[in-house]
């Protein structure tokens, strides 16, 4: 970081230079140049007074001729000082409009600013590097979660976007490459309240870079990390990184749950979404059923990953590609997926879906509009890869929209509320469609549509020793006990316990009769007010429990 002094006081030397020279030469001028008092007897101004004087004719106050009345000579010279001051001011502020209008001046004065923001963080944050669709959408998740965050991105256009956000607080944001060690250091990588790192820049190698620099600088500090190829991945888990989401592994894993078991996916997908989401109708628009025909056109890295799903669903499929491809046990066709006849090629009468998974929008829109009008029922994925083409896919109405910003930070934003979260999300991917429809219901009747806010109480001295005190006192003793307290009074706080951890095994929906013990993790989903307004409760009966993730 460059110091605004240092980098001042070296664009303005020559001009200063020049001012202090001639207010020196002013100055001993004047003293030497011999006047006459009001006596008529010779006198000589001291050093002081001509300093005086030169000043305020230098700066054109002008408070007259002091201490007395000046002769020719000295008005001779004193013309001469008002010329050359004035020259000297003019190259002075000229040398300042430049040094304000320098491009590294107001990087340095933007990093100093920045830095001070930092400094004067005190509440944990997390480090967001990459403001691209889908770091923005994360930051403003973690505002809605009431989460501070401090961002890095190398485009000043994505700052300026991130400023103009409508956010409840302020989030320090840097111009600058997060690869670099030193950038993250002013960032807060280094500071006590930083809780995680999230690298989710578009470039693999910068977030595999940020990756090592966290892991070298805080071992033991979260980092979730983006990564669109096997090999970057395979290094980030190396790395030990807390969580490595891949965009196209997660739709893919999502268009597989959704083929098998329609209501798990749309349990997961509602609790995974950002705050403010809405679980969608109970009967959603089902993905067809095996056996079947599917035409993915693009086989890039999307492409790849949905094949292998769509093989696991039990069906079939033809890849489309302007590149003659030819892969072993898949049928591919070259051309695009917005041509009748490569479209009639593939089969698309007897199709029961369709991907168009390019990382072009305009490319996949044309796809949607060509399979629509020659086969109407059909079942129709696209990927949207820009925010701001997210009108036009809403007014197409795609059966599925795959956007891989918004996967990553849905992940991201589940693995930051609580690691139990996680957890749970795992085995509900191990349930059957029964078990998800009626927990989807269950926790719609109690709180209503909107995505859940969940939280973490632990039940041990090191964590809780207030909550942990009152259990081994007995005035807690079961989930119920615990659940009521969050309710509050008069129960006007839903809220439902989820899971259950005890010595490392997860107990999903545990019964309210089930007797807590010390050590207990008890993973809590409620409205947004009984998360607000839990921690009262719990102090009036002298419990505590620890923040929301």
């Amino acid at each position: 970081m460059h110091s605004v002094l240092l980098l001042a006081i070296r664009r303005l030397r020559d001009p200063l230079i020049l001012i202090s020279l001639i207010f020196a030469f002013s100055t001993i001028g004047l003293a030497l140049i011999p006047g006459v008092d009001a006596e008529g007897r010779p006198w000589h101004m001291s050093l002081f007074e001509a300093f005086y004087f030169v000043s305020y004719t230098a700066t054109t106050i002008g408070f007259g001729e002091l201490p007395h009345t000046f002769t020719n000579q000295q008005r001779i010279f004193v013309t001469l000082i008002i010329y050359l001051s004035v020259i000297g001011w003019a190259y002075l502020l000229g040398a300042l409009l430049n040094l304000v209008q320098e491009k590294a001046f107001q990087q340095a004065l933007v990093d100093r600013r920045f830095q001070r923001s930092v400094k004067r963080l005190r509440e944990p944050f997390y480090l967001v590097c990459g403001l691209g669709d889908t770091g923005i959408t994360v930051v403003r998740a973690l505002d809605q979660l009431g989460c501070r965050s401090t961002a890095i991105d190398k485009d000043e256009r994505r700052i300026q976007q991130l400023e103009i956000e409508d956010l409840s607080s302020q989030v320090p944001a840097l111009v600058a490459d997060a690869r670099s060690p030193e950038t993250l250091s002013a960032a807060g990588l280094l500071k006590p309240e930083c809780k995680g790192v999230l690298s989710l820049c578009n470039d693999d190698e910068t977030n595999l870079a940020i990756a090592i620099s966290a892991c070298i600088l805080r071992p033991t500090l979260p980092v979730i990390g983006r990564a669109e190829t096997t090999i970057t991945a395979t290094s980030m888990a190396s790395l030990g990184t807390f969580r490595v989401i891949n965009p196209f592994r997660e739709f893919s894993d999502h268009l597989g749950l959704a083929m098998k078991a329609p209501d798990v996916h749309r349990l997961i997908s509602w609790l995974t979404s950002a705050p403010g989401a809405y679980l969608f109708p109970s009967s959603p628009t089902r993905v067809p059923v095996a056996p079947g025909h599917w035409i993915v056109c693009g086989y890039g890295r999307l492409g790849h990953e949905v094949i292998a799903a769509v093989h696991n669903g039990g069906f079939s499929a033809t890849v489309i590609d302007p590149v003659g491809l030819r892969l072993e046990g898949l049928r591919a066709i070259k051309g695009r997926g917005a041509d009748v006849a490569v479209l009639n090629e593939a089969g698309i009468a007897h199709s029961v879906g369709i991907i168009a998974g390019t990382d072009d929008d305009a490319e996949n829109l044309a796809i949607g509009i060509a399979a629509r009008r020659l086969k109407p029922n059909i079942f129709i994925i696209l990927r949207q890869n820009q925010r701001s083409s997210r009108v036009l896919f809403t007014k197409f109405g795609a059966s599925m929209t795959m956007v891989p910003s918004q996967i990553v930070a849905d992940q991201c934003i589940a693995a930051l509320r609580t690691p139990l979260l996680a957890d749970f999300l795992d085995i509900v991917r191990t349930k059957d469609e029964v078990f998800a429809y009626s927990l989807s219901e269950r926790l719609r009747a109690l709180i209503g549509d909107e995505t859940p806010r969940f939280w973490s109480v632990s039940l041990t001295r090191a964590d809780e020793p207030a909550l942990a005190a009152a259990l081994e006192a007995g005035r807690m003793t079961c989930v119920d006990d615990l659940l009521q307290a969050l309710r509050g009074r008069h129960g006007q706080q839903p809220c439902v316990a989820l899971a259950l951890l005890r010595d490392g095994i997860m107990t999903e929906l545990p019964a309210g009769e089930a007797a807590l013990r010390p050590g207990d993790q008890l993973l809590v989903a409620g409205r947004h007010l009984a998360d607000g307004r839990r921690g009262w409760w719990l102090r009036r009966l002298g419990w505590a429990a620890s923040d929301p993730a």
